[in-house]
């Protein structure tokens, strides 16, 4: 297997270089009430880590002072770190645009209930993980009755205004293969989404992102375990596209660690591949000029982002 980085040199990229610094991407924890298979960062209900108040301060004060503009929040799930509301109200005071990645299930928890209606009162913009429209396929990857607490939280949402007309009030979904191979074109999926929870639960819902598994964490524990993962590093580097590596994500955002610690993206926290050696490594440290022109650093599970049509937060790279 050629290395990433022999690849992009391949390309034209010696250095693959951020250009941009649009999105902060805070991991508040990898605490979680559910364990899934396919999760990169082995996040679970045991789990301890969990950003401090005074990490959370430094996120706020890095915002307001460069005019972040947008903040991703994620997790485990974030909604179980104690400072997470008080999180969201300070950044909505500063303006920015406030985005939380949710397993829906974290709303029918007790104390919990509340949050579509806390969501709803400060415009957060919901990226939603439902790896399927069919049931069984959850709850193979996420749990027993995982679908149908899904289900009940999606309608919560779809009651308080997400998934409807107001273009606040954004409610995406994430879909995950089941397996070992790499997402369906976007459009033809979201279609068949959107069909099924219309016509079967009544759930409507703004838009479908396909985020493709990575060979890290509890899903690289999944393919050694069934003895697929040489077989699934080769379908990812030979499914490489060049068109996704002008948009993939660690160009235009940062990751925030639980610890305050930076990274290029969430997979590179997973593995404990920080930021290379002379640029700025904690939010304190936090140095726009220098992070938006940085060098970023690589390694082989970077393929799963340009494999097919691309992977990121954000859904697909590049056009079927």
């Amino acid at each position: 297997m050629l290395p990433f980085a022999r690849k992009l040199e391949d390309l034209g990229y010696p250095d693959l270089k951020a250009d941009r610094i649009n999105i902060l991407q805070v991991n508040l924890g990898w605490r979680c009430n559910q364990a899934c298979k396919h999760c990169h960062l082995l996040a679970g209900p045991q789990r301890p880590e969990q950003m401090a108040r005074d990490t959370i301060e430094e996120i706020i004060r890095v915002v307001k002072r460069w005019s972040i503009p947008t903040v991703d929040l994620t997790g485990g799930a974030p909604e179980l770190n104690p400072h997470y509301e008080y999180l969201v109200e300070r950044l909505d005071q500063l303006g920015t645009h406030i985005l939380t990645r949710c397993n829906l299930t974290i709303l029918l928890e007790p104390g919990k209930e509340h949050l579509p209606e806390f969501f709803r009162d400060h415009r957060v913009e919901l990226v939603c993980s439902l790896p399927y429209y069919q049931e069984d396929l959850v709850d193979r990857l996420r749990g027993a009755g995982v679908f149908q607490k899904s289900l009940d939280a999606l309608r919560r949402l779809n009651r308080v205004g997400y998934g409807e007309a107001d273009p606040d009030l954004k409610l995406n979904l994430m879909y995950n293969p089941a397996g070992a191979y790499l997402p369906p074109e976007e459009a033809a999926l979201e279609a068949v989404y959107r069909r099924e929870l219309a016509e079967r639960h009544q759930i409507r819902f703004h838009r479908l992102l396909t985020l493709l598994n990575m060979p890290i964490g509890r899903f690289k524990e999944f393919l050694e375990r069934s003895k697929n993962y040489e077989r699934y590093m080769g379908k990812l580097v030979s499914g490489f596209n060049p068109a996704t590596v002008a948009g993939l994500m660690c160009r235009s955002l940062i990751s925030v660690a639980w610890d305050g610690r930076l990274f290029d993206c969430d997979f590179n926290q997973a593995l404990d591949l920080p930021l290379l050696p002379g640029l700025p490594q904690t939010i304190r440290e936090f140095d726009p000029e220098a992070l938006a022109t940085r060098p970023i650093r690589l390694g082989d599970h970077c393929y799963g982002c340009t494999a097919g049509l691309g992977s990121s937060c954000g859904g697909k790279l590049a056009e079927g």
